[in-house]
């Protein structure tokens, strides 16, 4: 098999190297600087075991790469770019006959659950993917994943329910790279309990690291709106026992190079001032469930807003107190 990479960003970089460091053939997707810094100096993965430079090939976009039947896309844009890399790959041609949407499979390494519904439109064979793997985007060329003793652990089954046997063969390929990769057949049910945990991204990009009781008050209340609308659409979740156990002491946070974490991934977009941010498809899928399902998400609803106003206006991470935050929550309540 053959990984083609579709956003070679913190995830998509930290798994493409950690593939390409177990001797799979790997080829990144990127944009504008990360793309032009892939070219000249590849992709360096910094990780508590050592940093690789990976000389991989790299285009910037599906025009410049043929596609072959064993090739296997990941995507790894955040949901807001989905649609414009799910309509530009689908359509290639595969050697041999056919499509990519019609013969080649895609996994949805993403966070939320809107991805897959995104993806089967256009492909046949689309895989769910529940990523927990600690990367940051350092500086274009860079990322730094600092998960250990395992890079990361990625819960891969077919979507909407199953596994198969390509499922089983990514999974062997992925525990060869230092990531570990349950097949399950329920793959979104840990996909919504992720999103029920990435409900806190929104707080922590427009406020900073939750490490005060009023913050962590403030995301029990969303997730507990989070909790409701998913009981409500009849949406079953991983709980966290489950996660705990899953993960158990297989991945922890080891700083190495004297630096503090980087936020996750909504903190990351303000922080590089992308000008976008995936609340919509975080708070913003609770919120559309609760109007669906009749169950109110003011909380939620003023989480997603915040979060898009700070991308669109291009503010720096944590630029609100948590009191500010949480007294808007209060008035909309």
């Amino acid at each position: 098999m053959r990984y083609v990479i579709v956003g070679a960003g913190a995830v998509g970089g930290a798994i493409g190297g950690r593939l390409a460091e177990a001797g799979h053939r790997v080829v990144l997707v990127a944009r504008g600087a990360q793309y032009a810094a892939l070219r000249t100096g590849g992709l360096r993965l910094a990780t508590p075991d050592g940093t690789r430079t990976h000389e991989l090939p790299v285009v910037d976009g599906p025009e410049a790469l043929p596609l072959a039947p064993d090739d296997v896309l990941v995507l790894a844009v955040k949901t807001q770019d989905s649609i414009a890399a799910l309509d530009a790959w689908s359509a290639r041609p595969v050697a041999g006959g056919g499509t990519a949407g019609e013969r080649l499979p895609l996994i949805c390494a993403q966070n939320g659950v809107e991805g897959e519904r995104l993806a089967l439109r256009r492909f046949d064979r689309v895989y769910g993917m529940c990523v927990w793997l600690p990367a940051t985007f350092v500086r274009p060329g860079e990322v730094s994943a600092a998960g250990t003793p395992l890079t990361g652990i990625l819960h891969l089954g077919r979507y909407p329910s199953g596994t198969d046997d390509t499922a089983r063969r990514i999974s062997a390929d992925l525990e060869e790279a230092k990531l570990l990769a349950p097949v399950v057949a329920d793959v979104m049910r840990w996909k919504y309990g992720k999103l029920l945990s990435n409900l806190a991204n929104a707080i922590e990009a427009a406020t900073g690291p939750l490490t005060g009781d009023d913050a962590t008050a403030l995301f029990r209340r969303a997730l507990a709106e989070g909790q409701a609308v998913l009981k409500a659409a009849g949406a079953e979740a991983v709980g966290q026992a489950e996660q705990a156990e899953a993960r158990g002491d297989r991945i922890r946070f080891e700083p190495f190079d004297g630096s503090p974490r980087g936020g996750g991934s909504s903190w990351q977009s303000l922080s590089r001032g992308t000008g976008t941010i995936e609340a919509d498809y975080l708070n913003g899928e609770i919120a559309l469930l609760g109007r669906l399902h009749g169950v109110p998400t003011p909380v939620n609803d003023v989480l997603r807003r915040i979060a898009n106003s700070c991308a669109r206006e291009r503010r720096e991470p944590g630029s609100m107190s948590v009191a500010e935050l949480t007294a808007l929550v209060d008035a909309a309540v």
